[in-house]
């Protein structure tokens, strides 16, 4: 998977070389593993719910990139990290 970081937006291109382009949400380590969450570039956030997603930082090669969690319960558990930190955001802007 190639990688171009340019900010907040990155281009990522899949094994069959297409190419999607996200935004970087959040960045949290668990475990010793470094996790991201991203959502589609051209996503509309006026809507009610965005579904957001989650890659982890591996090392191949000695090359860095962003790949699938390895479990549903890996995602579970990352997910529920991210709603929490994300709340708490939410919750830090309210006050």
């Amino acid at each position: 998977m190639d990688q171009e970081f340019g900010g907040d937006i990155i281009t990522l291109t899949d094994e069959e070389g297409e190419e999607y382009e996200l935004e970087q949400l959040d960045l949290l380590e668990y475990e010793g593993v470094t996790y991201m969450a991203f959502i589609p570039a051209d996503a509309d956030m006026e809507g009610d719910e965005i579904d957001f997603i989650i890659l982890k930082v591996s090392e191949e090669d000695g090359e860095e990139m962003l790949v699938t969690l390895d479990s549903d319960q890996e995602m579970e558990k990352v997910y529920e990290l991210f709603m929490e930190r994300m709340d708490q955001l939410d919750d830090d802007d309210e006050e």
